[in-house]
């Protein structure tokens, strides 16, 4: 029996190993293939039900491609002449056949041109030759919505190399410095990237399949969330490990324990985690709905890795993984001697009870268990943290939520409804540019016109209420037989280009108007007139899309989705914690402090938003992002100490076990929270503006959760309330 123990000793850690080595040998190689299944089409993530939707599900029907355009832009300091304005001519009629005329505008120092184009991969090239082409003194740009998919394209372009390598790099220098050692870090973050290989091959197979959505900013938030939380729970249970071999010489018994030991808040954590993102499931936005399980897959097999993988491999390096700062076997003192050294302890008792009675132990009164604990009492830093705790708890707590209340007061000034487009990407655009100099020379809303979907009896009414518009500058309707593929109308209806009106294109009874907006497309402005124009038009049954009203219905449903789902994650993780400390006063108390970290958190990101890094403002799922992943990491660190805290309480009591438990718990809970707060920070080299902004809220309020919230707040809280704390239960 015992030889058949020892085999399998060997053989499940080896099975382990190799299954997990399998399953990223498939799953690394699909790194550089999200191109395939991914999309940051906005349109693609609305709801079914927006208006915009419903528009951009039936534009084929009255056009004869899906091509995306693009709009060459040609600016001149003087005005072009006849000669560039044929040399421009020729330039774009060499790179595309389907392109539409030339069009001068009135000073005469600009002309733009709309070109099909297949994929925004074609923009680059695109611009090199006409750029090539043009007239000397004649500058190009391209913009348009090719030219901000490009631009997007781009930003995102360094998720799988730059992101993934400043992300791992940034883990393995802080495992150095934690762990001192050689080869424990590369264990840690071997864990981590092959949990995240697995997750990828997964979540790359399920988008595939259509499944599920997935965009470049999904992914990036994958990659962060896999890497940091797997390098959290390694370092909880590596820590547990570490804990037992002080105690035995059986590296097996000592995986058992720490297994047993981290399986519980391991599980906790990972699970609130995922309840809180699969909470994003009720939002009407794709993009957040499509989040939720994609992030909870990566955090399951975060989990996963932690409690198979990583076990498996400290097993097969034992004490050695910590070299050359392996763990010393501390030997228990004897029962005697712990009597001698303690009069008042059970243990004592017990041989005294034991000399009196002959050498037995009466019946009738049962020998009480020993209560003496191998591990040392609390010290060093959080041993002297603790004692502060402990002669001032009040003062401490109450000072630190003044200090949080303080950053809270200025989360008023976050402005989280919604940027231009032009604004999503950070540093130098030529799409945004582009789009300046075309607001300068033609109205501000070429080239993103507003699409009207209408019936072919009231088209003309559609039209003349468009028209009548402020904030119209020209109407045109969809016409097959136009050499343009559209013709302008007038209060008088359709008119020709010096020929004969051609008849608009008509599906399903149903034609299409497009509305050149008088400002830019992505402008507060626009977006007003669009609003303005489906209050106009509901009486004639139109329906409003193009780039204004998918902008639009995104932040209309981004606040919608903040308002509901914030209040159901609270209530979800609540419920779990409640379940897992079996009190209801702790996890109330525990939601609260977390909620004021993030509060904080977001009032201090407003500041540094608005007057240090002079951002033009937020999406409004910014909030819900921050929201979701501070209160569900967050609660990490808490959950983390308050099972550890009610573990050394039933055994010490409830204020001596918040000492034990923060000693215990310090220093892992602090490199779990420097760890994950480095791993988001490195989305910040992502020049999308959604993700810096993310980077800095989820960073900082990490860091805010680890070293005060965690560290000062909850404990001094918990301190001064007692075991009350764990109301309705008697804590004993």
């Amino acid at each position: 029996m015992s030889r058949v123990r020892t085999v399998l000793r060997v053989v499940i850690p080896a099975l382990l190993i190799v299954a997990w080595l399998a399953g990223a040998s498939f799953g690394g190689p699909l790194f550089g293939k999200i191109d395939e299944v991914s999309s940051n089409d906005q349109t693609a993530y609305l709801p079914s039900s927006a208006e915009a939707t419903e528009v951009q599900q039936r534009l084929d029907e009255f056009r004869d491609s899906d091509k995306i355009p693009a709009i060459a832009v040609f600016t001149s300091a003087d005005p072009i002449d006849e000669e560039a304005q044929g040399t421009i001519g020729d330039a774009v009629a060499a790179v595309s056949d389907e392109a539409s005329p030339a069009l001068l505008s009135e000073d005469g120092l600009a002309m733009q041109v709309f070109i099909p184009l297949d994929s925004p991969d074609e923009v680059p090239a695109l611009g090199d030759t006409l750029r090539a082409d043009a007239p000397d003194g004649v500058t190009v740009q391209i913009t348009g919505p090719a030219g901000f998919s490009a631009d997007l394209k781009s930003g995102f372009a360094g998720i799988d190399g730059l992101l993934l390598g400043v992300a791992l790099g940034a883990v393995l220098v802080i495992l150095v410095l934690v762990y001192r050692s050689v080869l424990l870090p590369v264990v840690v973050l071997a864990t981590s990237l092959f949990a995240l290989c697995v997750a990828l091959l997964v979540v790359w197979w399920l988008a595939k399949w259509g499944v599920l959505l997935l965009s470049g900013q999904t992914q990036g938030i994958l990659f962060i969330l896999v890497i940091g939380a797997a390098t959290d729970y390694a370092l909880l249970f590596v820590s547990r490990f570490r804990e037992a071999l002080r105690h035995t010489d059986d590296r097996g018994a000592a995986i058992r324990t720490a297994w047993k030991g981290s399986l519980e808040p391991i599980l906790a954590s990972g699970g609130t985690v995922i309840a809180g993102l699969l909470c994003l499931l009720l939002s009407d936005l794709k993009s957040n709905s499509t989040l939720g399980p994609v992030a909870a897959i990566g955090i399951a097999f975060a989990m996963l890795a932690a409690l198979t993988l990583l076990p498996a491999l400290l097993y097969a390096f034992g004490r050695a993984a910590f070299w050359p700062r392996r763990p010393e076997l501390v030997r228990e003192r004897p029962l005697e001697k712990a009597a001698a050294a303690d009069p008042s302890s059970a243990a004592e008792h017990a041989l005294r009870r034991d000399a009196t009675s002959g050498g037995r132990i009466p019946a009738a009164r049962p020998l009480p268990a020993p209560r003496v604990s191998a591990d040392p009492q609390p010290s060093g830093l959080w041993g002297r943290l603790g004692s502060l705790i402990s002669r001032r708890p009040r003062v401490i707590w109450i000072a630190t939520t003044l200090v949080l209340l303080a950053g809270v007061a200025a989360v008023p000034q976050l402005k989280a409804d919604g940027v231009p487009q032009s604004d999503l990407v950070l540093g130098a655009s030529e799409a945004r540019d582009g789009q300046a100099a075309l607001g300068e020379h033609f109205p501000g809303g070429s080239g993103s016109p507003a699409s009207i979907v209408v019936s072919e009896d009231a088209w003309q009414e559609a039209a003349d209420i468009l028209l009548a518009s402020d904030g119209v500058s020209d109407v045109s309707i969809a016409a097959a037989d136009s050499p343009s593929g559209t013709a302008p109308v007038t209060e008088d209806g359709i008119t020709g280009f010096g020929g004969p009106a051609p008849e608009p294109t008509v599906s399903g009874g149903d034609v299409l108007l497009q509305a050149t907006l008088a400002d830019a497309a992505d402008s507060e402005a626009a977006a007003e007139t669009v609003r303005e124009l489906r209050e106009s038009l509901h009486p004639t049954g139109a329906i409003v899309g193009g780039v204004t009203a998918t902008a639009i219905d995104t932040n209309d449903a981004s606040i919608h989705d903040r308002n509901l789902i914030i209040p159901v994650v609270l209530g979800v993780i609540l419920v779990i914690l409640m379940l897992l400390l079996r009190s209801i006063l702790a996890p109330i108390l525990l939601i609260l402090t977390t909620v004021l970290s993030f509060g904080t958190a977001m009032g201090v990101s407003a500041l540094v938003f608005n007057h240090v890094l002079g951002f033009p403002g937020a999406d409004p799922a910014v909030p819900l992002y921050g929201f979701v992943f501070l209160v569900a990491l967050g609660i990490d660190y808490n959950i983390f100490l308050m099972t550890r805290v009610r573990e050394e309480s039933l055994a010490h009591g409830t204020r001596s076990g918040i000492l034990r438990g923060l000693s215990a718990t310090g220093g892992v809970i602090t490199s779990a929270g420097i760890v994950l707060a480095a791993t988001f920070a490195a989305l910040g080299v992502i020049p999308i503006l959604f993700l810096a902004q993310l980077a800095f809220i989820v960073a900082f309020g990490v860091l805010l959760d680890t070293f005060v919230v965690r560290s000062l707040l909850v404990p001094a809280l918990a301190y001064d309330i007692g075991r009350k704390v764990w109301w309705p239960a008697k804590m004993r």
